[in-house]
């Protein structure tokens, strides 16, 4: 079972999707006899490396609110992530560009660790607050993955792994994605956005009927 995820390392609901997948997985039965493959999405392509500012203010410039306003915004998203066991710190948050962390985990993909270093970059985001933005702290996380900090470096000083990040933006195009978190199964069913539990098991189910696939025992 082939599942392609199209994603955002700053998408709040892209990692409570992630862990309604992969809670249905486990569910349907089908957690060791699926393919999953991540895929690059920009939710702001302009959105600078770094910035000065809190994730509440530049939601409040975004939507033309207050600051206030923006803190009672994301309380409702803050529940729906705890719901999946995820504690999000919007307080010390702060935008960040991810062309690079796309691209470096482009990378990690090739040495094996595609599901650790998608995991790892979104748990830095949004359960620790760092700035992703930054070459240093993408650098300390590739530490964590037992890889190459001198071979990470080569890559994000360079662009490596661009066309292949530009090449799944573009496909998310073809295909009428509009926003993340998007899954498409088996190139046959897609889900938008983090849907409740049962839907994904539904369509789990459904994929494994249709080409014979038994939950593993």
């Amino acid at each position: 079972m082939k599942i392609e995820v199209w994603s955002d390392f700053v998408c709040p609901f892209c990692y409570i999707g992630k862990r309604r997948l992969e809670e249905a997985l486990q569910q349907a039965g089908f957690d060791n006899q699926a393919e999953i493959e991540f895929k690059s999405f920009e939710l702001d392509p302009n959105s600078p490396k770094t910035s000065d500012k809190s994730m509440y203010e530049l939601l409040a410039e975004k939507y033309g609110s207050t600051v206030e306003a923006a803190k009672q915004m994301t309380a409702g998203v803050v529940e729906q992530a705890k719901t999946v066991g995820l504690d999000y710190n919007f307080d010390a948050m702060k935008p960040a560009n991810t062309l690079d962390a796309h691209r470096l985990v482009k990378w990690a993909s090739e040495q094996g660790k595609a599901k650790e270093a998608n995991e790892l970059l979104l748990h830095s985001y949004f359960i620790e607050a760092k700035e992703i933005g930054k070459h240093d702290v993408l650098l300390d996380l590739i530490d964590t993955l037992g890889l190459s900090r001198e071979e990470a470096e080569k890559v994000l000083n360079s662009d490596a792994y661009l066309t292949e990040v530009r090449l799944d933006i573009a496909r998310a195009g073809q295909i009428g994605v509009r926003g993340v978190p998007f899954f498409v199964l088996n190139d046959k069913y897609a889900i938008s956005g983090a849907q409740p539990l049962e839907t994904f098991v539904g369509a789990l189910n459904k994929v494994a009927e249709e080409e014979g696939i038994s939950p593993a025992q």
